[in-house]
């Protein structure tokens, strides 16, 4: 059985912008009432896309308001679940390349492609966009080739679903194969065990020192 856990960027920022929460209050007086659901004052993230994806200084100020929190959230999951005894956690970051605040923390990256019509057309159905509006979002990301020459795996999504869930498991049974998560948990115990050594050592020395006294 495949122990792995996965923690979705689009969850992450629902939960960070909730009604009440501090990126909450920011992107209000950054950005106004209008980008808020009147009747529940939860984010319009419909509006709130439509404004910032037409300008590059709102975007960057959305994301220095929300990423860091959704940052902190990350973290906070990888450690526990490497506590839990998972072997790795898969990340779904939307802006991995185009932010690059975590990319070296990453042990490897996978992207998914797909050919250019069907990404227009799937990003067109799911958000409900223009083709307008849709060839505007994608051209604010890195295209997609660039993302696959800097990635360890890709994924072709354009054909069935199958054919997808066939190129995961190969890369699922790659990564499960591997040992980096004994690695790092070697560091950690190593590190751990000469702090605590060298607590115990100092303690000790204080101990004869103040009884010798």
């Amino acid at each position: 059985m495949h122990r792995c856990e996965q923690r979705i960027h689009n969850l992450l920022f629902i939960s960070v912008v909730e009604p009440g929460k501090p990126a909450w209050h920011k992107i209000k007086a950054a950005f106004g009432d209008g980008v808020f659901h009147s009747d529940s004052g939860e984010l319009n993230r419909d509006a709130l896309g439509k404004l910032i994806f037409d300008s590059v200084e709102k975007r960057r100020i959305l994301n220095e308001i929300t990423h860091p929190a959704i940052h902190r959230i990350i973290y906070k999951e990888v450690v526990k679940f490497f506590f839990l005894g998972h072997n790795f956690v898969v990340l779904d970051l939307p802006l991995l390349f185009e932010t690059g605040v975590m990319i070296n923390l990453m042990h490897k990256i996978i992207t998914v492609t797909c050919e250019e019509d069907i990404q227009l057309t799937r990003l067109m159905d799911r958000n409900h966009l223009s083709e307008a509006d849709a060839k505007k979002r994608i051209k604010q990301q890195m295209p997609l080739e660039q993302k696959c020459n800097q990635s360890h795996f890709v994924v072709e999504n354009s054909g069935t679903l199958q054919d997808t869930e066939d190129q995961a498991m190969k890369i699922l049974n790659v990564l499960q194969d591997s040992n980096q998560h004994w690695k790092i948990r070697g560091v950690i115990f190593a590190t751990a065990t000469i702090l605590l050594s060298s607590i115990a050592w100092v303690l000790n020395y204080k101990y004869k020192f103040l009884s010798s006294n």
